[in-house]
């Protein structure tokens, strides 16, 4: 993966306002890969005492943005389809990990997988994302 990339998507990810209120941390990052790692706190419960499946999906959609746009252009969502198999236990640590497993010069998919710290499947998702072909409009910074 180009050095510089990485480089610009963790200053990115380190940036962003929605990953900073989800207190969303990038942890590796290579092409057409990515994991990244939130802590469950109890403002993400739902009215239930549960995840809320919009924080869940925050961390899966964080993987996803940064694992597609991993190649150095700007590739953006067309669609994810999530499964929730399991809440996770308050306060603990989740991961979501997002593979490439098809890229064309136009679209790319992408399987995600979230595990709370005892490595148990919390979603799945399958995702797909359109690639504009242009460079990241950040790398020069």
């Amino acid at each position: 993966m180009d050095e510089k990339v990485k480089e610009a998507i963790f200053r990115k990810v380190k940036q962003e306002p929605f990953a900073q209120k989800f207190g969303i941390k990038l942890l590796e990052l290579d092409e057409g890969y990515s994991k990244v790692e939130m802590k469950f706190t109890p403002d993400m419960e739902n009215f239930l005492g549960m995840a809320h499946g919009g924080a869940i999906f925050a961390l899966i959609d964080e993987a996803f943005e940064t694992a597609s746009n991993s190649h150095g252009t700007v590739a953006v969502a067309l669609n994810m389809n999530i499964t929730f198999i399991a809440p996770p236990p308050p306060e603990t640590s989740l991961i979501a990990e997002a593979k490439e497993f098809s890229k064309t010069s136009k679209t790319a998919v992408y399987d995600i997988k979230l595990f709370d710290e005892q490595h148990h499947l919390i979603a799945s998702c399958e995702a797909l994302v359109y690639r504009k072909g242009i460079s990241l409009p950040f790398l020069k910074e």
